[in-house]
């Protein structure tokens, strides 16, 4: 959980939306909606002076990226709650990063109900990015009327803390960081994983219900995937041969592991193919659990392996990847087993070949630590995470897990 959110700047000028989003030739906006229509244009026309005195969120997006499209469907949902209770005070402006004309139709009037800058207006689009100094999409700045701050990083926000992050304003952002310190703090498994409704997680023996409170003291995974998500098909299987062999290790040592499963499955059949392969528990398909868990671990892609203490607090959010890096050793997964780890990694590291040729690449790969170069990676070849150690392509970028290295076999000729 971070702690602040440095990209708040609190000493810009008044905000003039007229010389942020107008041009020579125009002062306008694109809306789905409006009073003025265009004949050269499908969407209506809205006056920039009409956001005078409102808060505003520039988003900048395109539909050809799929974090893009994901995200936008969880800003549209903040965006139509924040309009149903705070009425028009608040609005967004879409910058399109889309390859063409008609990407641009098809993205902003199939799904955005807010404002836009006209596709064809490259200039203004060019300098809110330099103004800006967007880096990557999606991204959403948010502007206060009065500038009392500009918020860089809106995309994290909504994904932390959706429409309760509204008006946006210091006070607020620091209210809910508050909170959420608090409520971590107060964290238990009781709590993160219980309802009104429901005390239990299900299981596939014949009872079909396991209760949450006799996993307490158990160090807890919590598995979200789902069943039409291809990394998670990948992982799943991986992930069950560790479990597997964790279960088995502690049998003789008086410790106990479980995972549950949180899904993000489209319906019942895909919850039910999905939880028939795996070994361990599950909470309920139609629960609303899930879904405040993925927004309470702040979710942002899946597989994604949550692992709680005995305690029932965070140990870490990186599961899949200590799976990934150290299979069955990762367990129990706390600093102090990583810390370990690392050692042992660096001392093993010393009898690796510093270059290789890998069979997945035409290039030679050099050996790189975490120190020079081997920071957080996805594996070229296994396409799972992947951390410190690592051979990568200094010409390319190209970077695979020391353990997927698949050296060239040296054919003799003659």
């Amino acid at each position: 959980m971070k702690q602040q959110l440095s990209s708040i700047n609190t000493t810009s000028p008044e905000i003039k939306y007229l010389s942020l989003f107008a041009s020579d030739h125009r002062d306008f906006l694109l809306s789905p909606t409006g009073a003025q229509p265009n004949l050269d244009i499908s969407p209506f026309q809205i006056k920039i002076s009409e956001l005078e005195d409102k808060i505003v969120g520039i988003y900048f997006s395109a539909n050809w990226y799929p974090p893009c499209q994901s995200f936008t469907k969880l800003l549209i949902e903040v965006y139509e709650q924040i309009k149903e209770k705070n009425g028009s005070n608040f609005e967004i402006v879409f910058v399109s990063s889309d390859e063409d004309l008609n990407a641009f139709n098809n993205y902003y009037q199939s799904y955005m109900p807010w404002l836009a800058i006209p596709f064809s207006d490259l200039e203004t689009k060019k300098a809110l990015n330099n103004k800006f100094d967007v880096e990557g999409i999606p991204c959403l700045i948010i502007l206060q009327p009065d500038g009392t701050n500009i918020i860089h990083d809106g995309v994290e926000l909504i994904y932390r803390y959706g429409v309760e992050a509204y008006p946006f304003t210091k006070e607020r952002l620091d209210e809910l960081l508050k909170e959420e310190k608090e409520k971590h703090e107060r964290q238990t498994l009781s709590n993160l994983l219980t309802n009104h409704d429901r005390d239990f997680v299900l299981a596939h023996s014949t009872s079909n219900e396991v209760s949450v409170s006799s996993l307490t003291g158990k160090t807890i995974g919590l598995y979200f995937s789902a069943q039409w998500c291809l990394p998670s098909l990948k992982f799943t299987p991986k992930l069950i041969s560790i479990y597997q062999k964790i279960k088995q290790k502690l049998t003789q040592q008086q410790e106990d592991f479980e995972i549950i499963y949180i899904s993000s499955d489209h319906d019942d059949l895909e919850f039910d193919t999905s939880f028939n392969t795996m070994p361990w528990l599950a909470l309920p398909f139609r629960d609303s659990t899930p879904k405040d868990l993925t927004k309470y671990f702040d979710i942002r892609g899946i597989p994604s392996l949550i692992i709680l203490g005995p305690d029932g607090k965070t140990v870490t959010k990186n599961g899949r990847s200590l799976i990934n890096l150290y299979e069955e050793e990762a367990y129990p997964f706390t600093e102090a087993r990583v810390e370990l780890l690392e050692k042992q990694m660096d001392e093993d590291a010393k009898n690796l070949p510093s270059m290789e040729l890998h069979s997945g690449h035409r290039h030679q790969l050099t050996l790189v630590s975490q120190g020079n170069g081997g920071g957080p990676f996805i594996c070229c070849d296994c396409d799972e995470q992947g951390s410190g150690w690592a051979y990568q392509c200094i010409d390319c970028g190209y970077e695979v897990h020391t353990k997927c290295v698949k050296p060239v076999v040296q054919t003799s000729s003659g």
